[in-house]
């Protein structure tokens, strides 16, 4: 079984920004793949379902960003998943927005919902999809950048994105890591 956590706060408040990417991406996985994200607990908000012949939980944990780790371990260790069987969907001020990344393992890049995923998990031995979001502009304050809409000009680029990373998990659970940081990494595919 693997477990699919994308990283965001909740709250309408919170919807649209973003710092809640790997919620959107999980909300569509859900969508094509026909899971209710249905169960409360464990932190989270979560579902049950399949990727070709895989058992997946889909999860967004609701512990706010900073916090992310508690709900990943709860559910980590109630289901009975390995950290290698972790897939994690995150936003990354690093990478171009609408830009994704597949990663087999590493620390956190100063993201602060992976810190708490590694420091409560024990491990960085895990799959990261990040997203792309960019650089705030001028001196803004990256705190208040990430927890800003994207702007109209980005949104196309981004809903693509979020297509593409969902399409990336997929591909990983099929394929493995390594064969999908070869297939999604490429710059001339994003």
């Amino acid at each position: 079984m693997f477990l699919i956590a994308g990283l965001g706060n909740p709250g309408v408040e919170y919807k649209n920004t973003r710092h809640n990417v790997g919620f959107m991406v999980v909300d569509k996985l859900a969508q094509v793949r026909g899971i209710k994200l249905s169960m409360k607990n464990h932190s989270a908000r979560w579902g049950q379902g399949k990727i070709g012949d895989e058992s997946i939980l889909l999860a967004k944990p609701m512990t706010y960003m900073n916090e992310s780790g508690v709900a990943v371990k709860s559910l980590l260790k109630d289901k009975d998943v390995s950290p290698d069987h972790l897939i994690v969907i995150y936003d990354d001020l690093d990478l171009e927005p609408g830009r994704i990344r597949v990663r087999a393992d590493g620390g956190s890049g100063g993201h602060r919902g992976m810190r708490s995923i590694i420091r409560h998990i024990g491990t960085e031995d895990f799959i990261r999809v990040r997203i792309g979001i960019g650089r705030p502009p001028g001196r803004q304050d990256p705190a208040d950048y990430v927890l800003s809409p994207f702007t109209r000009d980005q949104e196309e680029e981004i809903n693509f994105a979020i297509i593409k990373a969902a399409d990336a998990v997929g591909y990983i659970i099929a394929n493995g890591a390594e064969r999908a940081m070869n297939e999604f990494n490429r710059r001339d595919d994003n």
